[in-house]
């Protein structure tokens, strides 16, 4: 039972009662809390409004755990993991490297919980990202190491979104033994995964089903801009009759070799370029594609560099149009939060413009089922996946 309480003012109420579980801490009238304690929240009037959990670092003040009473948080942590693996039993994942628990949409606000391998060899990873959840660490070990038996835990905690939580950037192993590669299948791709220096948690898992997508639409010639380590290109190359895979990254056109080999794919040419001026002078060369798949990182990672964002995913769009062939699709992806889906669509309305090319939209996605979001916010709904078809 929290014994610190949280005051939160009328505004702040008002968010909490529309589905909100964030309260910034201009919206915090008192508070006799420490560094992630669960509390009693309660408003001006001194209306009790359920528990949360205080961060005294961020400007996300307070996350709410809902309207009941909380008597035991490793209870909260059991009930809410198991209810949230119970959900991906149902998905029929086509793999075995997944999302156990994505934080604010399974009720665990500041958890994330990945994984990877097959049963017998299972590795969780975990990341703690407030001061809550890291304080609940040993807890969340236990409770993950009761419900998945896995083979090891590893808390891959480097995302720098913990200094704004005042937390240490570290990599540790939790229990059990994590090897330094664990192999993994995505429908037919086999890939080996670091999961301690991979991005994220080691794969991009939000991805998998828009992989698996791009098939259905993917033939003839295929470009897969910003490629990464190939998770677009190996899934094409199944259907297409070449497939080139740019990423200006050294490592990860090495890991795209090494995926091409490892799955025996013959027709993917990894090349290291820096992509928007790769775009730009295959544009001038009259390159032509029949599939195009643009999967650039975050271009805005917050408010302030929206603009120069929105300047960049309109250039890669534009190019990317430019160099496809009438009847060809173009699958084209923003993993910026603060880019919405409706500025993104304006983007490339505009880019379609300038390109003169009639385009039209097939398909509109987001993130992988096991990365599910919640409805009242829209802060988790940050992958935008649009699948276009040129026309002329």
């Amino acid at each position: 039972m929290p014994k610190a309480k949280v005051v939160v003012s009328a505004r702040g109420a008002e968010r909490l009662r529309s589905g909100h579980p964030w309260i910034y801490r201009s919206d915090i009238q008192s508070s006799d809390a420490e560094s992630g304690d669960l509390v009693l929240v309660a408003s001006e009037r001194g209306r009790p409004l359920g528990c949360g959990y205080w961060s005294s670092a961020s400007q996300i003040a307070l996350r709410f755990l809902g309207a009941d009473a909380v008597d035991d948080e490793r209870t909260l942590l059991r009930d809410r993991v198991r209810a949230a693996l119970a959900f991906r039993e149902t998905l029929a994942i086509d793999g075995s490297a997944w999302r156990a628990v994505n934080g604010e949409a399974d009720r665990l606000p500041g958890l994330i919980v990945d994984v990877y391998g097959a049963s017998a060899d299972r590795v969780v990873v975990v990341q703690t990202l407030t001061q809550a959840m890291d304080r609940l660490l040993p807890v969340i070990g236990e409770v993950l190491s009761e419900l998945l038996t896995p083979h090891g835990i590893l808390a891959r905690n480097d995302p720098k979104v913990r200094r704004l939580e005042g937390l240490p950037e570290s990599v540790e192993v939790v229990s059990g033994v994590v090897p330094d590669q664990i192999a993994v299948r995505e429908g037919p791709i086999e890939y080996l995964v670091d999961v301690r220096r991979g991005q994220k948690t080691g794969l991009f898992l939000d991805q998998r089903e828009n992989h698996a997508m791009a098939v259905a639409f993917a033939r003839g010639r295929a470009l897969d801009a910003f490629s990464y380590h190939g998770g677009f290109a190996l899934r094409l190359a199944g259907v297409c009759e070449h497939v080139t895979a740019l990423d200006s990254s050294e490592p990860a056109v090495a890991e795209i070799a090494a995926g091409a080999r490892r799955n025996k794919l013959a027709n993917i040419e990894p090349r290291e370029v820096n992509v928007f001026d790769e775009l730009r002078e295959m544009e001038i060369a009259r390159q032509r594609f029949d599939t195009i798949v643009l999967d650039p990182p975050a271009f805005a990672k917050n408010k302030a560099s929206v603009e120069r964002a929105a300047a960049g995913y309109k250039e890669i769009n534009l190019r990317a149009m430019k160099l496809l062939e009438p009847g060809g699709h173009l699958i084209t992806c923003s993993c910026s939060y603060n880019v919405n889906e409706e500025f993104f669509h304006a983007i490339l309305e505009q880019a379609a413009i300038d390109a003169r090319a009639t385009v039209s939209l097939v398909e509109k996605r987001a993130q992988a089922r096991d990365h599910p979001v919640l409805l009242n916010v829209p802060e988790t709904h940050y992958l935008k996946c649009f699948v276009l078809r040129k026309l002329a």
